[in-house]
């Protein structure tokens, strides 16, 4: 199974499913590693390691549209079987899901649909939930609501801040993402 992902940040989801590649416990091949911006940690993870890499830098597109277009053809590109949104903060349009469809893999630091967003970990805190988790699900059009295709559940403590509790996500999710991966590509 051959898998393109998307990065924006340190691309630590990354990490995780190379480092499982390379210990051959996960079955997929990393065709390319593609990033919304320069100079990301993710991208240079990739690059060490000889897997290709390229940049849709999304402050050179004057259209979303624009930038949309050329995120699908350089991803498709590498003809991935999957697409995985590790840490991508864009949302891409219609364009890009058709081209992939029910292939675009993203994760999320929540059990949805509770707390949907870009401040998922925040947001049950505040509401003082006592069990959060993290989840991969198939992207679509809305915002975190495609069909679940996994969770793991994470205990809220007592004492614990935004950046403690996502902490212990963040395991769980790089663990949740490979074995949901590991499931896709045996099938």
């Amino acid at each position: 199974m051959r898998i393109v992902v998307l990065v924006s940040g340190t691309g630590s989801n990354l990490q995780a499913v190379i480092d499982a590649v390379q210990a051959k416990d996960l079955p997929v091949e990393i065709a390319a590693v593609g990033a919304d911006r320069p100079g990301t940690y993710g991208v240079e993870r990739a690059a060490a390691v000889g897997i290709p890499t390229f940049v849709v830098d999304f402050k050179q597109y004057g259209k979303r549209a624009d930038w949309n277009a050329e995120l699908t053809e350089r991803t498709a590109a590498f003809e991935p079987d999957y697409v995985i949104s590790s840490g991508f903060m864009r949302i891409v349009d219609q364009r890009f899901l058709d081209r992939f469809p029910n292939r675009y893999l993203n994760t999320h630091p929540a059990l949805l649909p509770s707390f949907p967003g870009a401040h998922g970990v925040r947001d049950a805190l505040a509401y003082g939930v006592k069990v959060t988790g993290c989840t991969v699900m198939i992207a679509d059009a809305g915002i975190d609501t495609g069909p679940i295709l996994s969770q793991a559940a994470v205990p809220v403590l007592e004492d614990d801040t935004e950046e403690s509790l996502h902490e212990r996500i963040k395991i769980q999710e790089r663990a949740l993402l490979i074995e949901t991966l590991r499931d896709l590509a045996l099938t």
